[in-house]
């Protein structure tokens, strides 16, 4: 348990019950035809209900920082982080955001001192995810004053899709951001990372 509850904004909810579906603790119901948490005690806050509700209805509470004592040079650390659980707005999103494909991590064994820090960070596979999770990078933009988005990818083919997709992704979001991409070999070493110019209005090839 992390401290966190999920918030179910009423005037947006629909009432399709499709968050009841995705809630593996069944903490949430439908109540006089709108979803409403109505098991608080097993609400794990985890946001499986986040990426299946369709009106952006759910959000959390209860601050979605964590303090956790302890970690060097790490005050904060952000929950969650994949793309499909992550809010599509929140404090934790501001400044730079990382968005690394999920194999970066595990070939850099100081991926997270090297490349996030004190920064917000959200990881997906563009080979593996669902396509339409990605969807939700523009959303993020939009809604969250971001201005660099750092895209941190292997060297393999399908992962150059994360690019595009983010770069995309701040051409219609309707802010000036820059993004900007690291690209990590099979062995673990950086092999190009250069920034792009801003984007905005624009798809950079």
């Amino acid at each position: 348990m992390n401290g966190r509850k999920v918030s179910i904004d009423r005037e947006k909810c629909d009432g399709c019950g499709l968050c009841v579906n995705a809630c593996h603790e069944g903490a949430i119901a439908l109540v006089e035809g709108k979803a409403a948490l109505v098991r608080a005690n097993m609400c794990d806050g985890l946001g499986d209900c986040l990426p299946a509700c369709p009106r952006n209805a759910i959000s959390f509470t209860d601050g979605d920082v964590i303090t956790m004592p302890g970690l060097m040079a790490e005050p904060t650390v952000q929950w969650p982080i994949q793309i499909g659980l992550v809010p599509p707005k929140s404090s934790f999103f501001k400044g730079t955001l990382v968005i690394a494909a999920d194999c970066t991590a595990f070939k850099v064994d100081d991926f997270r001192k090297r490349f996030v820090g004190e920064n917000a960070v959200i990881i997906g596979c563009p080979k593996l995810d669902d396509h339409a999770r990605f969807d939700k990078i523009r959303v993020i933009l939009e809604n969250n004053p971001i201005d660099k988005v750092e895209v941190i990818r292997m060297e393999v083919p399908c992962c150059s899709a994360l690019v595009r997709i983010v770069r995309t992704a701040a051409s219609e979001c309707g802010r000036n951001v820059e993004v900007r991409e690291t690209v990590i070999g099979k062995d673990g070493e950086i092999i190009d990372g250069k920034p792009k110019e801003r984007a905005s209005g624009m798809v950079i090839l």
